[in-house]
């Protein structure tokens, strides 16, 4: 009897431990500051064996109306609940590498626009049935010379004109009517004020009336920054600078979230100051470092923020480039 005693309580002190050391992992994680507080939803997204569903990312993040998450990964596009369960995903050679992605309402109907660097185009379809509707490539009436295009963003205006950044090649922007009719081109190659290297990501930047483009410049010298150009083309402002690699930009009310490759999202204001850093990898090894296994991850801490965007009440969606597939909720903390 006391053999067993023994033996119960052995087992019943291991249980405890393993209990206790699970709930120290899966722990929520508390980052920002301020009105820009947010605390991480451990295994968003995951599946019932605790795996990631969605495989290696270096895409985007939309939300719909209805509150769908919309997350861009190599094989393809994932859709999730609110609550991260798998709603839908488009799988297959037409909507993999999607590197940065759009949602836009139009007559009631949602669309998808997405930017595919490995495929030279951009593509456009339904958010619910897949169907695509448009595809845009290298416009040879805009008499460039280029071998070859590697879009890495788009967006759209609000009488549906679209933008492309050829980010990964020329660093080109073409403009496109709503129809697929190309209509101008600005920018180009370099480190001068009016120049870009790598125009990486961009939006629709609609705190201002009339709205603008906000555009990263990811690997401008000596760092990072954004920028403000109106929607012929004309430089506006450099918005901020002293920033690592701004991957991506997303609009909610006066806030601005910027997805940092080297491991943190930072928040901007209606001023473009930053008053919060969220999920900041002190370790200069593992931000910017695709090959972090999930086993590896750190809740609470970035390895590679590729792209971002907000939902209604204000929470933040992160995708992590990522070998694994990693993709995160954030829930806003209201003030006090």
């Amino acid at each position: 009897m006391k053999r067993l005693a023994v033996t119960s309580i052995v087992i019943l002190i291991c249980q405890f431990s393993a209990s206790t050391h699970a709930a120290e992992k899966t722990a929520p994680v508390r980052m920002g500051s301020g009105a820009m507080t947010f605390d991480t939803v451990p295994g968003w997204g995951l599946g019932e064996d605790g795996k990631s569903l969605i495989g290696a990312t270096h895409g985007g993040v939309v939300v719909d109306k209805a509150g769908n998450i919309y997350t861009s990964a190599n094989i393809g596009l994932f859709v999730f609940s609110p609550d991260g369960k798998l709603v839908r995903k488009f799988l297959g050679d037409e909507y993999a590498m999607m590197h940065d992605i759009e949602i836009r309402d139009e007559e009631g109907d949602e669309f998808i626009y997405a930017a595919r660097n490995n495929h030279a185009e951009v593509i456009k379809f339904h958010a619910v049935t897949g169907d695509i509707v448009m595809k845009l490539g290298f416009p040879e009436e805009s008499g460039l010379e280029l071998k070859r295009i590697r879009p890495t963003a788009v967006t759209v205006a609000p009488n549906g004109d679209i933008f492309m950044s050829d980010g990964y090649g020329s660093d080109t922007i073409f403009k496109f009517d709503k129809n697929g009719k190309y209509l101008m081109h600005f920018g180009k190659k370099g480190d001068g004020l009016k120049e870009f290297h790598t125009a990486h990501g961009m939006t629709l930047d609609t705190r201002y009336e009339p709205p603008r483009l906000l555009i990263c410049d990811r690997n401008h010298q000596p760092k990072g920054r954004l920028l403000h150009y109106d929607l012929d083309g004309n430089f506006i402002e450099e918005v901020v600078t002293g920033l690592g690699m701004p991957t991506s930009v997303a609009i909610q009310g006066d806030f601005v979230s910027v997805p940092d490759l080297h491991g943190r999202v930072v928040i901007l204001n209606k001023d473009n100051t930053i008053i919060s850093v969220l999920g900041n990898n002190p370790d200069p090894k593992l931000g910017r470092n695709f090959k972090i296994p999930q086993e590896q991850w750190k809740e609470g801490i970035f390895s590679g923020t590729h792209g971002s965007y907000w939902d209604a009440d204000g929470n933040l969606y992160v995708q992590d480039w990522n070998m694994s597939g990693r993709i995160i909720k954030l829930v806003r903390v209201p003030l006090p």
